[in-house]
């Protein structure tokens, strides 16, 4: 398996390291005002609604090895999810891809996590009205991290059940990739104090939802099942259900009760930041036997083999 990447964006800034210093010390570039600039120099205004009121959205895709890594799936979510938003764009579709793979070359990242953003923007004249608002495009690449770390890849994270809800469908669409975090920041609080590392979030009928910036997915008795409402339908979660038809296993989209998750024999997650990531404990008990299991291991094997697939890939010359 290659899938091993640097954790350095995981690791917790000293206190003593202001955050201007830590930033200007991250290899990375960004695209901003219709420019490339090091990450370091990338501003937008505090008048920005998608600052004041998180009216944007983003998507994200990894680049390995120097090939991004399903990115027309990436490019499509993004320009729907611009669209139900009633955003606009000032770039197509081959523009768009020809700026993200500007700012890998001139990052010289052959692993790298790049982020396209559309935000509101403001009004000129300061208009409480969104129509008035003119939109703004940012993208940005730094080096690729992982929602879990090396040992946790290995031997699988514990995960916390929260008490607080995922924000439901019906509020904010959640095929709409958003930065309405503020639940799972609240969890992920509660999930600490709980000596977890991470939290999965129940929808409001009480079935398991997703995690932070995560989908998760049950193995009982050889089969897969994946939440089905009120999550982001997730590429990685997508490239899950396509590897487990490729292996002929059984996967569905269904609700997830949470004694179904317990009871699971493997439980893992999927993200474009990390790929397939085990889960052995949850409320602190052990899923299966403790350890990740062959179904995960199986699937996580194939996963990264498909970054050299060139169906699933686009090189960066």
């Amino acid at each position: 398996m290659t899938s091993q990447f640097s954790d350095s964006l995981s690791q917790t800034t000293p206190d003593s390291a202001p955050a201007e210093e830590a930033l200007a010390n991250i290899k990375g570039i960004a695209f901003i005002e219709g420019g490339y600039c090091p990450i370091a120099e990338a501003k937008i205004s505090l008048l920005d609604w998608g600052f004041l009121r998180s009216d944007a959205t983003y998507d994200v895709v990894h680049v390995w090895q120097s090939r991004f890594f399903r990115l027309d799936k990436h490019l499509d979510r993004f320009l729907a999810s611009v669209t139900r938003l009633r955003l606009t764009l000032p770039y197509d579709r081959a523009q768009l891809t020809d700026i993200l793979t500007q700012c890998v070359r001139r990052a010289q990242l052959e692993d790298a996590y790049v982020e396209m953003i559309c935000t509101r923007g403001m009004s000129p004249t300061l208009s409480r009205d969104p129509r008035d608002a003119v939109n703004r495009f940012i993208a940005f690449v730094i080096p690729f991290s992982s929602i879990a770390n090396k040992e946790q890849r290995q031997r699988g994270l514990y995960l916390a059940i929260s008490r607080v809800r995922r924000i439901p469908p019906e509020s904010v669409d959640p095929r709409v990739k958003n930065y309405h975090w503020l639940d799972f920041i609240q969890a992920l609080f509660e999930a600490y104090d709980r000596n977890a590392e991470n939290v999965v979030l129940l929808d409001t009928d009480g079935n398991v939802a997703e995690g932070p910036g995560f989908n998760l997915f049950v193995v009982k008795n050889g089969t897969i099942t994946t939440p089905a409402r009120g999550v982001l339908e997730g590429i990685t979660r997508h490239t899950v259900i396509e590897l487990c038809a490729e292996l002929g296993i059984d996967a569905s989209k269904a609700p997830v009760p949470v004694d179904d998750l317990h009871n699971a024999d493997e439980v893992f997650i999927s993200s474009t930041a990390g790929g397939i990531m085990p889960v052995t404990r949850i409320d602190d008990v052990a899923i299966g036997n403790g350890n990740p299991g062959p179904i995960t291991r199986k699937l996580t094997d194939l996963y990264w083999q498909k970054h050299n697939d060139p169906d699933w890939t686009t090189p960066i010359d």
